[in-house]
């Protein structure tokens, strides 16, 4: 069953997306660089890293499960999306454009774990 991640749009599209959590975080303030700054950084490489190890698994079953993480790691990184603009951290229009991004990956997951 092992897919080659490199390959899947899934995994290409959460590795865009954890650029734009790098890139939106290196904005945040500098005493935030062991809170939020890193949570979010962290919960991002979660997502590609959990569909590539999940790829190499020999059952449908553990690659469902690694998927499950990856889901996971999104809806953390929503949470601590909707926390920031509370702390002046991110701006609307950056907020609005990563949720809608996590929701189409979480949406492209679930399908895909599916099949």
């Amino acid at each position: 069953m092992a897919h080659k991640f490199k390959e899947l749009l899934i995994w290409k599209r959460s590795r865009l997306f954890c650029s734009e959590i790098y890139a939106i975080t290196s904005k945040f303030p500098d005493s935030e660089k062991f809170g939020l700054t890193n949570q979010l950084r962290r919960a991002s490489v979660s997502i590609p890293s959990n569909i590539a190890e999940g790829s190499s698994r020999n059952s449908n079953k553990d690659f469902a499960r690694f998927s499950q993480i990856s889901i996971g790691s999104t809806y953390e990184i929503e949470t601590q999306l909707l926390i920031s603009p509370d702390l002046n951290f991110i701006l609307d229009k950056e907020l609005q454009s990563c949720l809608s991004e996590s929701d189409e990956i979480i949406k492209m997951i679930s399908k895909f774990k599916l099949i």
